[in-house]
């Protein structure tokens, strides 16, 4: 920036507030424009959010109890709209929504001092990605998502070294939110930027082979299925032209301790066979000396982890919003740290800073797309307090521990278990949030009844896990149905049903297993229509179940 003068700067600053004057100027003409049309009334303020103009879809983030059907108008054929007519209506709702949502951030009032500011500061970041070193010729990678190979399909490149940056064609970083302690290990010179990973080795340890929903693109939108073949399949890429391309799956095998599952075989519940459960080699003393403990068992596992990587033509897609309000909201509502969103829409892949998932396998991995297998699934939503710290607010951890034996059960009869374990604390919308919740609900009264509302004063929604995405990983992996799932979730049950994948059998948790305080939870889920095989609940029920005060626990 040292060789561009203040004069000139002046001028492309002045230059640029003259463009955005002219763009308000078009822009108040077309909205006089817009609202001399007859529009259809924005939707009424709902539970979920603020009201704004768009799909309903928003909805499927509700768990109420479904209400009543509304009146279908019958159209006949000669005045049905067409396809297109539609495909323009909601773009305009899309279009509609977006000024609604993101207003010019232009003031041309009191503001112009503070726009001035956000102009200069905005140019020389750009000037300065602008002025990056040899930066002619820049021309993306060809990536074709869905593609029938990993050849046509391409690599997925986001890499800034030197090697790759002209042919960056994705959006963001890999290692999901890790990604900022890798730059801060870079800035602080703990690690090399140009460090060349070696993958030698790395290969997965049991094979997941290429499905044909992998060449299907709207299956498989939130993650690369060929991210764990990365140094196979791209060896071309990567040691012929030197590109960075990076695996973003990487799939092992391993044993899971846990002390619960133990107990279970110290009952009967379980039993060992030597394959699926296994014995564990004797406690070691202190002294050295082995010991006489009972050492316990261990489960045969294998396992992948999963980071995003979204396509995000398929991602707005399944949530039925158009691919630049996606963008849009993408950039604007993480503080504009990707303003390639906006300024790139020819790179269609984006790495968000996202926790990743895990799939745990139990039993042989080859079964889970053989259908003449039985197949148990439970879908977990990452929950810190209770699956590591055992909270008894809430069922997770036994829930968790209840699909974990029922995946064993199921190995061990010839079949194959299946645990997927996202990284969604709190709904996905945090532990803060989730502990102020607490804290209103044992201040405020902590009943069924008032369960989703503590959330929704707090976050000013329910949940924003929004299972449209869940399913990917089951058609990774190559399922074509469930036979047992262990999960009461409705949003969970109908996502994996709506994507293709049918479900033979649901079961909840069993009662005895529920923690002294997680009733509150249960029976709010219950009532707002989560799967329960048993028992109903109404909304006088909901006041009589209460949680225990903090008082109760001091002693």
């Amino acid at each position: 920036m040292s060789s561009v003068s203040d004069a000139v700067l002046t001028q492309i600053l002045t230059q640029l507030e003259e463009l955005q004057v002219s763009q308000q100027t078009i822009q108040a003409k077309l909205d006089a424009l817009t609202t001399s049309r007859a529009v259809s009334p924005p939707s009424s303020p709902g539970r979920n959010g603020t009201p704004i103009p768009g799909r309903q879809a928003d909805a499927v983030m509700s768990t109420e109890a479904p209400t009543a059907a509304p009146h279908h108008t019958i159209i006949s054929p000669s005045t049905s709209p067409t396809v297109s007519t539609i495909v323009q209506h909601e773009k305009h709702k899309d279009k509609e929504r977006e000024r609604l949502l993101y207003p010019s951030r232009v003031m041309l009032t009191s503001e112009s001092h503070r726009v001035r500011c956000r102009i200069y500061s905005w140019f020389t970041l750009h000037a300065r990605v602008i002025a990056y070193p040899d930066q002619h010729g820049i021309k993306p990678y060809p990536l074709q998502w869905g593609a029938p190979d990993a050849a046509t399909r391409g690599p997925v490149i986001c890499s800034r070294l030197p090697s790759s940056i002209k042919q960056r064609n994705a959006i963001g970083a890999h290692s999901g939110s890790y990604s900022i302690y890798r730059a801060l290990a870079i800035a602080m010179g703990t690690l090399n930027p140009s460090h060349k990973p070696d993958y030698s080795k790395t290969e997965p340890a049991v094979p997941i082979p290429p499905q044909p929903s992998w060449s299907d693109p709207s299956k498989i939108v939130s993650f690369d299925p060929w991210g764990h073949l990365v140094p196979q399949v791209f060896k071309h890429e990567l040691d012929d032209l030197g590109l960075d391309v990076r695996p973003s799956i990487a799939v092992t095998r391993a044993h899971m301790k846990l002390s619960e599952i133990d107990e279970a075989v110290r009952k009967g519940s379980l039993t060992i066979d030597g394959k699926v459960l296994l014995k564990s080699r004797p406690l070691i003393n202190a002294d050295g000396t082995e010991s006489t403990e009972d050492p316990g068992v261990e489960i045969s596992i294998s396992k992948a982890a999963v980071e995003p990587v979204w396509y995000l033509p398929g991602v707005a897609e399944r949530f039925g919003i158009s691919e630049s309000l996606l963008r849009r909201a993408l950039f604007e509502d993480t503080g504009g740290m990707y303003p390639e969103l906006i300024t790139r829409p020819d790179i269609k892949v984006f790495l968000p800073p996202i926790g990743n998932l895990t799939a745990y396998i139990f039993g042989n991995p080859a079964y889970l797309s053989d259908e003449t297998k039985e197949l148990t699934l439970r879908v977990h939503d990452e929950c810190n307090g209770s699956d590591v710290f055992g909270s008894d607010i809430c069922t997770c951890k036994p829930y968790l521990i209840y699909a974990i034996e029922e995946c064993i059960r199921g190995a061990q009869r010839g079949g194959v278990g299946l645990v997927v374990y996202f990284r969604k604390e709190g709904r996905a919308l945090g532990e803060v949030t989730k502990y102020l919740v607490y804290n209103l609900r044992k201040r405020g009264g902590d009943s069924a009844d008032k369960y989703f509302k503590a959330t929704e004063l707090i976050a000013g929604v329910k949940d924003m896990r929004f299972q449209a995405l869940m399913p990917d990983v089951l058609h990774w992996l190559g399922i074509k149905k469930i036979d047992n799932m262990v999960s009461m979730s409705d949003m969970k049950y109908n996502a994996i049903v709506q994507s293709g994948i049918p479900i033979h059998k649901r079961y909840d948790i069993p009662e005895h297993l529920l923690p002294p305080d997680s009733r509150v939870e249960i029976d709010a889920k219950i009532a707002a229509g989560y799967f329960s095989s048993s028992k109903k609940l109404t909304e006088a029920d909901l006041v009589k179940t209460v949680g225990r005060t903090w008082e109760e626990t001091e002693h």
